[in-house]
């Protein structure tokens, strides 16, 4: 072993830049791939610490095409009592909200804005809440809430946070417990949970307001549970006499917790999502990063083998056996490649403590994926082994006088392999430059398409605890000349993937429709054009029962009318074209605006949209609008954004996961041409006779590059050929997960050939230019 150790020792003296090149491209290769699959451990890994993750389920209504996540409260009672299979039942409210409160510390109020969540007291017999402080049914307490480990130590240290007081508005509210944080992939939020009240719409059929949850003793019975249901539910005296579950195209589907995160065709669904279309290429994109890698490895050792291979065949005539040379050879690619595996323990270090960290969305830490960096080590000493064997068999292949005589050349199976090695890096190059050029576009598709309203010059801010005249306020806010108009709104717009759902009576049919209730300006100063009917006004907020305006899309599935009324009540004064209300990931559905009358029950705006003039001085107008909203209550923080920011934010996921695609792609590529170089260097070396024979014999140096050149341009055209319907698979696979999406532009495809073929040939032309210029006599003798 001391001989080999130390004939490793020489090589890298006699080779650092091929070394180097190798253990940066291994270490690169396999930080990505630690990265990559960390961050698929944290999503297939979503809600599987749950103990019973394989036995809860989640109610999802069903009608003809159509599937939504709200429930009423009644229809759930009455399903989790219709079999003993169902151990534990709870709703929860779908949008995790903020709750605003402050604690009293030595006499001195201290204010917190926290996330907050309704659920029913059941919610944690359901899921696993690990309870470090308080009793496990802490919630069946009237007016007691449960808090994360971390909020505790934030508000009260190292005190004990049970029957300590939250001071807020609507009411003072007790710690009843305190539960260790949850991991960051679960659906179950790390917030203050507030029970819902005992009789909060629990015989409101009409109210599609709750997400619910259960859990059984046996997940076996899931198939059985709904026709179960449906013999012991009275669904005609709900739905009608004349109901039948069969005609109306209805039922329930019970989606396993861990299938929830893939789950994209649920409206109004707000839990954290991630695309299984998206997780592949992630992990394609690992798998092909480490094979680079390696072949360029391959590729690197075996270039060296015109400067070696003397040496090689020196020692075999001086008695080294063979068997010994080459697991010389093979020891020496596994030594790079583990010392380039803890290389890239270091770079992933590097990556988790750096800003490029937020585009995973898991705990970098290589400390809490012990098996991830174990298997890492495994893969790192295969590489070294399927690496070094080739190089170690074709180095050691020729009769020593030949080698010494330096009178060998390429077999027609070496260069048919090492055309399958680059070949291999080339589709691999051209598909991923394809799918990373048109993630980028669907992503700036998103960001840029029309919205169906004016968006350039809106800065939006949150005023839940801005309460008084609004009238007063507004007219403060206007008093700046740059600010042109206010309006206000109970949700954003376009920051969801979908809002309040409703199902209302409608000339004795029922409908489902998105419910966005704003001011009676919001249509005005958010530029949508009614299109039919009239647009809201003040009038309509002192009637008894308020006013609808419904986009296109309702009008036409439910053959809406003019002047009609919804639940006999409200009036539908209006249409509107489709405007994109939701995120592009999911179609234009039915919605409405609606403005509450005097005598609905409902929440006060949440929102104030502000319209700034354009060409006015936008900080002065944020510090006007901040100077303003202040006054009314100091204590609140406000969250004062551009409506681009909204949209950024809501498709950050995207963003995030295409910028580390795009990525790890770049560093794909970038291997694969360092590849290219390394056989390009092998071939020029070895055919350096053959270039000096042809100059003696008249060719050009110009001749001889452009023969170079062909023989790696007819390569390229076969591999694009191969690469082009494989990117077009993978990427309509990935867009499927959109409503809408951007078009498949020819113009990618010829954009990432030219890119391969300029970077190629560019490649090609140097290394011949050189080898070629140089003495042919020199090249002739010394090859």
């Amino acid at each position: 072993m001391k001989p080999i150790l130390l004939n490793f020792l020489s090589i890298i003296r006699r080779y650092k830049i091929a070394v180097i090149l190798n253990v940066m491209g291994l270490s690169v290769a396999f930080a990505a791939f630690i990265i990559i699959m960390i961050q698929l451990d944290y999503d297939y890994g979503f809600d599987k610490f749950h103990k019973n993750h394989d036995r809860i389920f989640r109610m999802e209504f069903s009608q003809k095409n159509s599937v939504q996540a709200v429930i009423p409260r009644p229809f759930a009672d009455c399903f989790f009592d219709s079999s003993p299979h169902i151990v534990a039942g709870a709703i929860a409210n779908p949008s995790t909200g903020k709750a605003f409160f402050h604690v009293v510390v030595n006499d001195v109020r201290i204010f917190f804005e926290e996330a907050s969540k309704r659920v029913s007291p059941e919610y944690t017999d359901v899921f696993t809440f690990d309870f470090v402080e308080g009793p496990d049914d802490a919630l069946k307490t009237p007016g007691n809430v449960i808090i994360p480990l971390s909020l505790s130590r934030k508000i009260f240290g190292n005190e004990s946070a049970v029957g300590k007081l939250l001071h807020s508005e609507p009411g003072n509210q007790t710690v009843g417990a305190v539960y260790r944080d949850f991991p960051a992939n679960t659906i179950v939020n790390n917030c203050i949970y507030i029970p819902l009240l005992e009789n909060e719409n629990r015989q409101n059929w009409n109210s599609w307001d709750y997400h619910v949850y259960f859990r059984v003793n046996d997940s076996s019975c899931i198939p059985f549970l709904f026709e179960n249901f449906k013999r012991n539910f009275d669904a005609q005296a709900v739905f009608g006499q004349h109901f039948d579950w069969d005609e109306a195209g209805v039922g329930l589907r019970l989606t396993a917790l861990p299938a929830i995160h893939f789950v994209t065709d649920v409206k109004w669904d707000q839990t954290p999502k991630a695309s299984k279309q998206t997780l592949l290429i992630l992990l394609t994109i690992a798998l092909v990063v480490v094979a680079i890698a390696t072949i360029n490895f391959t590729n690197f050792s075996t270039a060296l083998t015109p400067m070696r291979v003397k040496n090689i065949n020196t020692q075999k005539v001086l008695g080294a056996r063979r068997h010994t040379l080459r697991l010389s050879l093979i020891t020496e690619a596994v030594i790079i490649s583990i010392f380039s595996a803890i290389v890239a323990v270091l770079l992933v270090g590097l990556f988790h403590h750096s800003p490029l960290s937020r585009l995973v969305d898991a705990d970098l830490s290589v400390a809490e994926h012990p098996l991830i960096v174990g298997g890492m080590a495994l893969i790192a000493l295969v590489t070294g082994v399927l690496a070094g064997l080739y190089p170690a068999f074709y180095m050691t292949s020729f009769a020593p006088a030949l080698a010494l005589k330096g009178s060998f050349g390429l077999s027609p199976k070496g260069r048919q392999l090492r055309n399958t090695l680059i070949g291999i890096q080339f589709i691999s190059s051209f598909t991923l430059i394809i799918v990373t050029c048109f993630m980028y576009l669907q992503n700036y598709f998103m960001q840029h398409s029309p919205l169906g309203y004016e968006k350039d010059t809106l800065v939006t801010v949150n005023i839940r605890r801005i309460e008084g005249n609004r009238d007063a306020y507004t007219n403060q806010l206007k008093a700046f000349s740059g600010i042109e108009d206010v309006t206000y709104s109970e949700y954003l717009l376009s920051s969801s993937d979908s809002y309040m759902g409703w199902r209302r009576g409608y000339n004795g049919d029922q409908i489902s429709f998105n419910c966005l209730p704003v001011n009676h300006t919001f249509l005005t100063v958010m530029g949508i054009e009614v299109a039919e009917g009239r647009d809201f006004r003040r009038e309509d907020m002192n009637t008894q029962h308020g006013a609808y305006i419904f986009n296109k899309t309702a009008q036409k599935m439910y053959g809406l009318e003019l002047n009609e009324k919804i639940d006999n009540q409200g009036d539908i004064i209006g249409f509107i074209p489709d405007v994109k209300f939701a995120s592009f990931r999911k179609s234009v559905e039915p919605m409405a605006f609606y403005v509450r009358g005097n005598g609905q029950l409902g929440h006060p705006p949440n929102f104030a949209s502000i319209k700034v003039k354009a060409g006015a001085d936008v900080r002065a107008a944020i510090a006007h609008i901040r100077l303003t909203l202040s006054a009314y209550d100091s204590e609140y923080p406000l969250e004062i954004r551009f409506f681009d920011e909204v949209l950024q934010r809501l498709y950050e996921k995207e963003t995030m996961l295409g910028t580390l695609i795009s990525l790890f792609s770049l560093l794909a590529i970038f291997i694969s041409i360092t590849g290219v170089f390394g056989l390009v260097v092998f071939d020029s070396e070895c055919r350096r006779k053959e270039i000096g024979i042809r100059k003696i014999l008249g060719a050009s140096i110009a001749g001889i590059i452009i023969m170079f050149n062909k023989v790696y341009m007819k390569l390229l055209l076969i591999c694009f050929a191969l690469a082009a319907p494989l990117a077009r698979y993978g990427v309509s696979r990935w867009l499927s997960n959109f409503a809408y999406k951007t078009p498949m532009y020819w113009w990618v495809y010829l954009l990432a050939f030219a890119g391969v073929v300029i970077i190629t040939a560019s490649t090609v032309t140097f290394q011949n230019w050189r080898v070629a210029n140089d003495n042919p006599v020199k090249s002739i003798k010394s090859d």
